[in-house]
């Protein structure tokens, strides 16, 4: 295993965790910012998902592009585009030049995650590859915790462009450190030829490898579990279950916590099972929890107590499965890392968005819609598992 020079790890995490620090930052000032910009009811809600969608569609562009380019010009420009657009965003005098530069924003960080998984596979194999995965599920399993507080405390201190603000200086000090830290992965002659057609084709190719098709799917199926836990816990917990907003929080870092011990968790047993056997078994657990979670929904078993406690091992046991399934998508990819990073992240974002979408919307004032949501992804999971079972290590 090769060894990387002090602060790459940090940076790979820094990097990863871009978006959750770009949602998560700024939602409590939604209020905000309609009344600033004068915004029509519901429009600052756009900003986010044009966010999302600038960061599906970056991903798809810049991991090709990184596969001819190599690693590091593409990683550069996207963190100082990154920085340029959120300063961008702290400047706008209107909703349509802030919901575009939130695209443009999401295209630009798209970077932060797409080439840092293609720069893991260029250093390391499948089971060196889980562990650094997993060190940077626990940078982005804090984020969670620590972005809403902190943004918060920067809207009481100052306002929501601050806000923004403050990302732009992460994007540029991120390029500042990814330019003094990281050193070209991809030699010139593991390089890809550029072209529209071309990334259609690897696109294709990619999609035909059947141990990625799998791997992904329970990535897109943990995501879809994953979102809709966080579109729906806040009127589950605070209007449903009568949790008052501080306890909510609380159990929100709670969540994010366990997930961030089970990624530290994972990174201990690699060495002993590797990533095919700890994702099977953490799949298999995962199902059970999500089995304890709809029985205590449907029947009220356990009160408010075991709602609580199932959806805490239901977010924390995702520290074993994303890290696994995310070096088992990557292996059998070493050139074209950068292509399969890209579609690795539509299908994490599309299954994810659309997962957390239906759980809001079937959503009828108690647990059984999250309950049944996130079961669901869990069985899709195990039988996607299972075939990974049986292929060949």
């Amino acid at each position: 295993m090769p060894h990387p020079p002090s602060g790459l790890f940090t940076l790979l995490g820094v990097l990863s965790a871009f978006s959750p620090l770009a949602i998560d930052m700024y939602l409590s000032a939604f209020p905000q910012i309609e009344r600033d910009l004068a915004a029509p009811a519901g429009s600052v809600q756009l900003t986010l998902s044009l966010f999302l969608l600038g960061l599906a569609v970056g991903q798809f562009v810049i991991g090709p592009v990184s596969d001819t380019l190599g690693r590091r010009v593409p990683l550069l420009l996207g963190c100082i585009g990154f920085g340029v657009t959120a300063w961008i965003c702290g400047q706008a005098t209107n909703i349509q030049t802030l919901v575009a530069a939130r695209f443009a924003m999401g295209f630009a960080g798209s970077a932060g995650l797409v080439v840092s998984r293609a720069i893991v596979r260029d250093l390391y194999d499948e089971r060196e590859s889980a562990g650094v995965y997993s060190f940077m599920m626990m940078v982005m399993g804090i984020a969670p915790v620590v972005a809403p507080l902190v943004g918060a405390q920067i809207i009481a201190w100052s306002d929501w462009r601050t806000v923004f603000w403050i990302l732009a200086f992460i994007g540029w000090f991120s390029a500042a450190a990814s330019a003094r830290i990281l050193s070209e992965t991809l030699p010139y002659d593991r390089r890809t030829r550029f072209s529209v057609s071309a990334i259609f084709r690897r696109s294709f190719a990619i999609l035909g490898n059947r141990q990625f098709v799998r791997s992904s799917l329970i990535i897109g199926g943990a995501a879809a579990a994953l979102f809709g836990y966080i579109g729906t816990s806040p009127t589950l917990f605070i209007d449903d279950l009568g949790i008052s907003p501080r306890w909510f929080s609380a159990i929100f870092a709670s969540n994010a916590i366990g997930l961030f011990v089970a990624a530290q968790l994972n990174r201990w047993l690699l060495p002993k099972f590797g990533p095919r056997r700890l994702l099977h078994g953490a799949i298999q657990v995962a199902t059970m929890i999500a089995g304890l979670f709809a029985i205590c929904a449907a029947t009220g078993w356990g009160g408010t107590f075991m709602i609580v406690t199932s959806v805490f091992g239901c977010v924390s046991i995702l520290g074993l499965i994303f890290p696994n399934a995310i070096a088992l998508a990557m292996g059998p990819f070493k050139s074209e890392a950068g292509a399969a990073s890209a579609v690795l992240g539509l299908i994490q974002y599309a299954l994810g968005a659309t997962g957390g979408a239906i759980v809001g919307a079937v959503h009828n004032g108690t647990p059984v819609a999250m309950a049944a949501g996130i079961l669901l992804c869990q069985i899709a999971n195990w039988i996607m598992a299972m075939g990974l079972a049986t292929e060949r290590q």
